[in-house]
């Protein structure tokens, strides 16, 4: 694959909304320790509106299909869930407006451009025990990858790359999700301090924070689709 299409972004979202809806009881659980035990039910039954919508939308401009699912999600995902990804998504598709597909570099600018508005909107930083530390991490991977030289020796085995030899969208993707995994593991030592979770101070540590969980899961769906 060489980039990634509004086609490819609907597959992507339709598995995720399939992992959601497998994986909310444990995400509900991450959340019954921490916060109010609904994290969950929530991000699948956003996923659920969004996949039940999907048929409608435009998938010729990426930016806009990416915008049309924040708005769904920010509508239908309860607590601070809601607005996190709607802004996720819909700064990812602000920075994608007007495109037809998204390459590697674009879709980096993207998710940089989520994780910005992430940031502002809950007012989060890395080590604050949220999303944040599953979607940086997962960030600073496409940049890497974007950044690594291209296999230049004769005779060597290059790494998974594309067609010029530099690393592919979806090694790139695949790179990103094990970020994302390892930094909503590294959650659970963490002390929360932002949001619900933070209100238990020193009794949030030990617990791996549901919202960087999901987002590790939702990359982890964009990850399994552009090799597939």
């Amino acid at each position: 694959m060489q980039g990634l299409s509004g086609d490819r972004v609907a597959a992507w979202l339709e598995r995720a909304a399939d992992v959601l809806e497998r994986e909310k009881m444990y995400l509900t659980e991450l959340d019954a320790a921490i916060g109010d035990s609904d994290h969950g039910i929530n991000m699948a039954r956003g996923f659920t509106a969004v996949r039940a919508r999907l048929g409608g939308l435009d998938r010729g401009d990426v930016g806009a299909l990416l915008k049309e699912v924040g708005m769904i999600l920010l509508s239908t995902v309860g607590g601070a869930s809601g607005p996190l990804y709607g802004t996720l998504f819909r700064e990812a598709g602000l920075r994608a407006a007007g495109a037809g597909e998204l390459d590697l570099a674009a879709l980096a600018s993207c998710l940089e451009a989520g994780l910005d508005g992430v940031k502002r909107r809950g007012k989060a930083s890395p080590g604050d025990k949220t999303m944040v530390d599953a979607l940086g991490p997962a960030v600073d991977a496409l940049k890497a990858a974007l950044l690594e030289p291209p296999a230049a020796a004769a005779g060597q085995a290059p790494p998974p790359s594309g067609a010029d030899g530099r690393v592919s969208l979806a090694e790139a993707l695949a790179r990103a999700a094990e970020a994302a995994r390892a930094g909503a593991e590294a959650t659970v030592p963490l002390v929360a301090r932002k949001g619900r979770a933070s209100y238990l101070g020193e009794r949030s540590a030990g617990h791996q924070d549901p919202g960087a969980t999901s987002c590790w899961l939702l990359l982890r769906s964009l990850a399994a689709t552009a090799d597939a």
